[in-house]
């Protein structure tokens, strides 16, 4: 809110913002200038930004408003500040992959997702901070609800930025928890998408089998809105696949045909939340009623998941940033070190086992997608831990990051120290946009006036 009480654009959501955008009644540069106010204002006590140019941000802002006045058909995300992770190339802007090693790196080519995000009349912001190569060693970033609290990682810069209002939409990667958990102890809405929905050519390559693009938005309809403008086949991507691009923001925007069932997971690592998470989960259940949400089991297997996702992420990412551990390892963190040391110590035949488990755990989901339009899980043992020393406990997001399926932070619970906590969604692979309208609605009935 503005000083006089009246709202600001940065306190909009970006689907309202869209609107505004696209009828006349705000101009690119009006939104640019705020938001770069409120990074002014909000950037020295969070740190969330890797890169940013004003002069830069305004330039593209001017030209989208000069374009706009021609009458031509303007893009879907026109005018709307974007975010971007700093492992994203962006052509003739730095991206250094959160490391010395890669201090003054500037790529000649835009990663796909910029592409896009250019296409659809997008303004690139700036690059976000991220960890060191997308792992787990705090990049220093803190959390807008509290300075002395992580606000996790890998993504930490993104789910920052839009916590605090200094830009609506964001874009991140997940190759364990790095969209899922920032977005839940930052207090916006995370999304990852099916695995493969997303390109990611020209995006630091971790782990091949894993790395996930995601989207960070004030609500489920803004990164429904964001997401939608990324989905695509690239033949650079081998994991994309080519189809129709889905309706997400129009489906996240519309009422399901009947309220929707969700099926309460506890998923391995639930004996280690907090008390806060336990009675927000209970609460909610309980407030739902036993025809809109049962609680289930997971099959035994599943315990193995985190153990499997572990072995194939440090394998693949030992051969990935080979070049990067030859090239300067007394350079690297401690913990990374110890992250390739294990992974060049991964058998083949280990490693080829825990592929095969992917789509063996993923089976053993089906039973519950019959029978719920989504399951409901934590997405965090509890708020963000005190301290920037770690970026916070994955162990309920690495399992769907494993098998593939889209998953979604709803920022609904705060905590007893008044931090925000998020429910987790997952849904079946390819039903990212009937997840995203279970998320829309989920939000939209917890804030309901009671």
């Amino acid at each position: 809110m503005a000083g006089d009480g009246k709202i600001r654009p940065s306190d909009l959501p970006a689907a309202a913002l869209r609107e505004r955008l696209a009828s006349g009644s705000l101009k690119a540069v009006d939104l640019a200038r705020d938001c770069l106010e409120r990074v002014k204002a909000e950037e020295p006590g969070i740190g969330a930004w890797a890169w940013l140019d004003p002069d830069f941000v305004m330039h593209q802002a001017e030209a989208l408003d000069r374009y706009r006045a021609t009458g031509r058909a303007i893009g879907a995300l026109h005018g709307l500040p974007v975010g971007l992770k700093d492992i994203i190339d962006t052509a003739r802007i730095p991206t250094e992959n959160g490391t010395a090693i890669d201090k003054g790196r500037v790529p000649e080519k835009d990663a796909f997702v910029v592409e896009r995000l250019k296409a659809a009349g997008a303004v690139i912001m700036g690059k976000t901070v991220t960890t060191e190569l997308a792992y787990m060693n705090p990049a220093g970033t803190r959390n807008p609800h509290a300075a002395e609290h992580t606000p996790g990682g890998s993504s930490s810069g993104s789910a920052a930025a839009v916590a605090a209002g200094m830009v609506p939409l964001a874009i991140g990667t997940q190759t364990g928890g790095s969209v899922i958990r920032p977005a839940a102890y930052c207090g916006v809405t995370g999304f990852k998408p099916t695995f493969g929905a997303i390109p990611r050519t020209g995006i630091l390559k971790q782990s091949q089998t894993l790395d996930t693009v995601g989207v960070f938005g004030r609500d489920p309809r803004d990164a429904a809105l964001l997401a939608e403008a990324l989905f695509g086949h690239d033949p650079a991507d081998p994991v994309t696949q080519p189809s129709p691009r889905p309706k997400l923001f129009e489906t996240a925007s519309s009422a399901p045909p009947l309220p929707p069932v969700l099926a309460l997971v506890k998923p391995p690592g639930w004996d280690d939340a907090d008390a806060d998470t336990r009675a927000a989960f209970e609460e909610l259940a309980q407030a739902l009623g036993e025809e809109q949400c049962f609680e289930v089991p997971l099959p035994a297997h599943f315990a193995d998941a985190a153990d499997l996702r572990r072995r194939i992420n440090f394998a693949e990412m030992a051969r990935n940033y080979y070049h990067y551990a030859k090239a300067g390892r007394a350079q690297l963190s401690e913990t990374l070190q110890e992250a390739l040391q294990e992974g060049s110590a991964t058998l083949a035949k280990d490693y080829l086992a825990a592929l095969d488990w992917r789509d063996v755990l993923y089976a053993g989901l089906a039973e519950i997608f019959s029978h719920a339009d989504a399951i409901l899980a934590p997405a965090a043992p509890g708020p963000a831990p005190e301290g920037l020393e770690t970026t916070g406990d994955p162990i309920f997001n690495g399992l769907w990051t494993f098998v593939g399926t889209p998953t979604v932070t709803v920022p609904v619970f705060t905590a007893g120290n008044g931090l925000p906590m998020g429910a987790q969604l997952v849904g079946a692979r390819g039903g990212d946009a009937r997840l995203l309208r279970t998320a829309t609605w989920l939000y939209d009935w917890l804030d309901r006036p009671s």
